[in-house]
């Protein structure tokens, strides 16, 4: 395994600093990632939680309680039963006393509820119920399809496999915390509304005031959108703080309803001052993805058993072998033109095992079958691909050498992360810092040089050679927890004709 960290040794990746090991300093209510780790037999346990399931018998109930914090439960054994509520059922929120003794069964300990731990000295053993729940509650049911569980979006996440990718989802953004500050990054908050679309990425949602549409008003004075992404306010807090990065939610308002897009979904972005080669924004970005995958596969924190606990049981060694895969080896880096050859040669081999049905000319985009080919069976790693053609590009991007690796035309200093099944991942480039090159640039292809200005200004006092890369964080986390559909690793999806809530 190949793992370097550049400035300091990384020890612990993702570690994060407690005040103190368990809720109960702070005045909160123990929690079940709490109790789980107290290991003093008989003690006096407060539980709240709901009931994922019970069982009952003449003489003895048992009752598995959840509360979130973790895919584990409590099992509390209640005796006699008579001491349950009559309207408990699974999914009711329940406040429990008891005492935490050594366990009988599967458990280490459990939460034992008696009518003889009713003494003076104790506080006595209960069962409240603080929140029933009706015979029509859907998750009584555990059996419901992802897509149904998407139209009752105020329960599905309740669903043991949500909830997980939601704490997974939480570990992940930790360790990233982590990771950049180890880097000397500024965490930084980017606006949400702009006045331009950053590189023509995509369909744009445009924001206005209620009041002001009937009177063809402009809130803002001009036409404002929500994001597609925030690169160019970043490059303003990069000229100031030289190394920021944002985990920000970004829109865009193609109608497309694949399992791969979202209409509001977070881009992790980072700027970096005084770089000037693609292969530092390449480097940087390995590093930064393999800081997420050793923590998984080392289960820090519990992050990858959060996974693998919860998870269809098929999904596991496809998971454990994809985090294994991915630091295993350095990645590796070709040219879009070196990428082209590879997938004309494989085209018109007599035994083209890929099917491609579009034989790319250099100039042409890489489709989505192309990316998936070369990361998944030519590669079978993930791959970066470099130096794409200037046509197909943004504005912003930095202008090769004319033929720098034997192209026929211009290219630029970027590059895409490709890995198997999901293609890109990761886009990123050096920008032009040059004034010149830049105006020159925008007036080559045309554009409206008015609302870029404040862009330009940039390049005129103190300008530094710079550059940064986004990533979908949605499509991260699918691809580590081998999710089939993106929207089961978002809270609320959104989606073309899809706002529930």
């Amino acid at each position: 395994m190949i793992l370097s960290f550049p400035r300091k040794q990384y020890l612990s990746i993702g570690r994060s600093l407690r005040w103190s090991s368990t809720s109960s300093s702070n005045n909160l209510p123990l929690c079940v990632k709490d109790i789980l780790q107290i290991n003093t037999n008989s003690t006096p346990v407060q539980l709240n939680g709901w009931i994922d399931s019970y069982r009952l018998s003449k003489n003895v109930a048992f009752l598995d309680i959840v509360d979130g914090t973790t895919s584990e439960s409590v099992q509390c054994v209640v005796r006699p039963p008579s001491l349950l509520p009559k309207n408990i059922k699974s999914g009711s929120s329940v406040k429990i006393d008891g005492l935490w003794c050594e366990g009988r069964g599967k458990q280490n300990f459990e939460l034992q509820v008696s009518d003889k731990n009713n003494t003076e000295s104790s506080k006595p053993a209960s069962i409240e119920i603080m929140g029933t729940v009706t015979d029509l509650f859907p998750m009584i049911n555990k059996n419901h399809t992802n897509k149904f569980l998407r139209g009752i979006p105020e329960y599905r996440l309740k669903n043991p496999s949500l909830s997980a990718l939601l704490r997974f989802r939480s570990q992940v953004e930790t360790t990233l915390v982590n990771f950049f500050d180890s880097q000397n990054f500024t965490k930084t908050h980017p606006p949400l509304i702009t006045a331009s679309d950053c590189e023509g990425a995509g369909e744009l949602f445009k924001i206005e005031s209620a009041s002001k549409i009937p009177k063809n008003e402009k809130f803002f004075g001009k036409d404002a959108f929500l994001t597609v992404s925030t690169q160019l306010h970043l490059e303003v807090l990069s000229a100031a703080l030289n190394r920021v990065w944002t985990l920000t939610p970004c829109f865009r308002a193609e109608e497309s309803d694949t399992n791969r897009h979202l209409s509001e979904f977070w881009m992790l972005e980072a700027e970096i001052a005084f770089i000037d080669d693609v292969n530092q924004l390449t480097n940087f970005a390995e590093l930064m993805i393999k800081s997420v995958v050793f923590n998984l596969k080392n289960n820090h924190n519990n992050m990858g058993t959060n996974l693998i606990n919860t998870v269809d049981k098929s999904l596991v060694d496809m998971m454990k072998n994809r985090w294994n895969m991915l630091l295993s080896k350095k990645w590796n880096s070709i040219t879009y033109t070196e990428a082209i050859k590879i997938i004309q040669n494989h085209y018109d081999n007599e035994n083209n095992t890929a099917k491609f049905t579009i034989r790319p000319n250099w100039g042409d985009s890489l489709q989505s079958q192309h990316e998936k080919w070369l990361a998944g069976e030519y590669f079978q790693n993930p791959v970066f691909v470099t130096d794409y053609p200037l046509a197909e590009k943004a504005f912003y991007m930095k202008i090769n050498e004319t033929g720098r690796y034997g192209e026929l035309n211009k290219t630029v200093a970027c590059f895409d992360l490709l890995v198997p099944e999901i293609g890109e991942l990761i886009g990123g480039s050096v920008r032009e810092y040059d004034l010149t090159k830049l105006t020159e640039e925008i007036n080559r292809r045309n554009m409206d040089i008015t609302p870029l200005q404040w862009y330009l200004n940039l390049r005129e006092n103190g300008s530094v050679p710079h550059g940064g890369f986004g990533m979908g964080f949605e499509r991260l986390l699918q691809y580590l927890s081998c999710t089939n559909n993106i929207r089961e690793v978002i809270p609320f999806p959104r989606s073309a004709n899809n706002c529930l809530c």
